[in-house]
């Protein structure tokens, strides 16, 4: 008879292994101190987005074209999030932040693409390519799947009720001020028009934000307009030259 006693390897096989209840248990609370661990500080933290310069909420017209976008369902083909993978930054640029989609609700980030990335689009198309490509698709991209979406261009914007959007996003953490909510419906012309009297708020308001007509139509505001001042601002927030040197640097 062995005096040998019971090693730890011993009573793991027979306590646990051949007692699946006990296992199970162990399993569960294993994994439940885990996830205290790594969750329990995040209830300690004003935010878990670290805030980046540049990065504003969307001006009231861009916010309304960003309504449409997901109405016509535009995330269900294209993703708003590009990975830091070589393949991925050498096609579509810097690797997405969170700190971009901070003020978006919903967030378009996703791994479905049927079409291109789209969160580097602002400013790498004209105004009258994106125009193109709404009434046809393959006059500009001969290969492109996508419908046409040319009605954008004669359906009225209709923007009356932008101020109670605009409120309603300051409920869920949006920084609008009063101002902004305000002059709302008066931004939505302004930004269309680069000779408005209200010109200077108006850049006060939303530094950086482009002001043109993006329709090719000064007559009136359409969802056309809406939609290519939402996609011409995506991914230009951030100046992203500054990050590409730290990079370098860090790197030498």
């Amino acid at each position: 008879m062995s005096d040998r006693k019971p090693s730890w390897s011993d009573l793991h096989k027979k306590l646990f292994e051949k007692n699946s209840l006990i296992l199970t248990v162990g399993i569960l609370v294993t994994v439940s101190i885990g996830g205290i661990v790594e969750i329990a500080p995040l209830f300690y933290l004003d935010s878990t987005i670290e805030e980046v310069e540049g990065v504003r909420p969307y001006t009231p017209l861009e916010q309304l074209g960003r309504n449409i976008y997901v109405r016509e369902g535009c995330y269900n083909c294209h993703s708003q999030m590009i990975r830091p993978l070589r393949d991925e930054v050498e096609r579509y640029g810097h690797y997405s932040l969170a700190a971009e989609s901070m003020y978006d609700h919903p967030f378009q980030w996703g791994s479905k693409r049927t079409g291109p990335d789209l969160a580097r689009v602002g400013e790498k198309y004209s105004d009258e390519w994106h125009r193109d490509h709404m009434r046809r698709p393959q006059s500009v991209v001969p290969e492109s799947i996508m419908p046409a979406y040319g009605f954008l261009e004669t359906s009225t914007l209709d923007y009356d009720n932008v101020s109670a959007q605009l409120r309603t996003l300051r409920m869920v953490g949006v920084p609008y001020t009063d101002e902004m909510i305000a002059s709302a419906e008066s931004d939505v012309r302004t930004q269309l028009d680069p000779f408005a009297d209200d010109y200077d708020g108006f850049v006060a308001r939303y530094p950086g934000a482009a002001l043109r007509n993006f329709d090719g139509n000064a007559q009136r505001v359409t969802e056309l307009d809406a939609l290519i001042a939402y996609l011409q601002v995506l991914g230009t927030m951030v100046d992203f030259s500054t990050y590409e040197a730290e990079a370098d640097e860090n790197l030498r």
